[in-house]
């Protein structure tokens, strides 16, 4: 979804949120050659890495309310289950403005609180699925409550100091990579790709180990 297209008909987020997407081949993102300027770019001003040394570090730009990623993240999770072990790879939650704040805490806070392993593909699908809205702070407490989550705990997180630190880290990292849609991908500090860039998330992930593997040598 680019920046600007944050309302879609309800008929175009079912078919998204329905779409299935095949898991990436390495062998094939080995055997083709991507091009710069065509399926990637190259950053003008290269990030720090924040992957441990010896890995590459990888990126995937999101926002929960965006069917796009609502539909890429079956075949993501699946791509990241079976990636090679040097790959460090994360998820960042965007935001293009103020009103997808409660979105990045929420997202924080489970990881904070050890819980986005078994909360993240379910916010995906109260949004997308049950039609829930998790857009403010008080719909996202309470649908937390619904998960049984420890409330108090979870609010003191989502206030937090190290999570409102965390979002803004996020949105440096977005304006570093020039992230104009989600779902995307960042490499190594050093490119970028997304799918009207690679053609489909698909390819997408072809890419990002094209360029893992470019990294690997440099």
């Amino acid at each position: 979804m680019k920046r600007r297209e944050f309302s879609l008909s309800a008929a175009s987020a079912v078919a998204a949120s329905a779409l299935t997407l095949p898991v990436a081949n390495p062998a094939m993102a080995q055997a083709r050659q991507f091009k710069e300027g065509k399926d990637f770019k190259r950053l003008d001003k290269p990030v720090a890495p924040d992957a441990p040394a010896g890995k590459v570090d990888v990126i995937e730009f999101f926002w929960y309310s965006c069917p796009h990623c609502n539909a890429f993240e079956p075949t993501l999770d699946a791509w990241v289950k079976a990636a090679p072990k040097d790959l460090s790879i994360r998820r960042v939650p965007v935001a293009f403005n103020a009103s997808f704040v409660p979105q990045q805490k929420l997202f924080y806070t489970l990881e904070g609180m050890g819980k986005l392993e078994a909360l993240h593909a379910k916010v995906f699908r109260a949004i997308h699925v049950e039609k829930a809205k998790l857009a403010k702070d008080d719909e996202i407490l309470a649908w937390v409550t619904q998960q049984g989550v420890d409330v108090a705990k979870f609010k003191e997180v989502y206030g937090s100091f190290s999570v409102a630190n965390q979002v803004r880290r996020a949105s440096q990292l977005q304006d570093s990579y020039g992230v104009e849609g989600v779902p995307s991908m960042g490499v190594a500090g050093k490119y970028y790709t997304d799918g009207t860039m690679a053609g489909s998330m698909q390819t997408v992930l072809q890419v990002v180990e094209y360029l893992a593997a470019t990294a690997r040598k440099a």
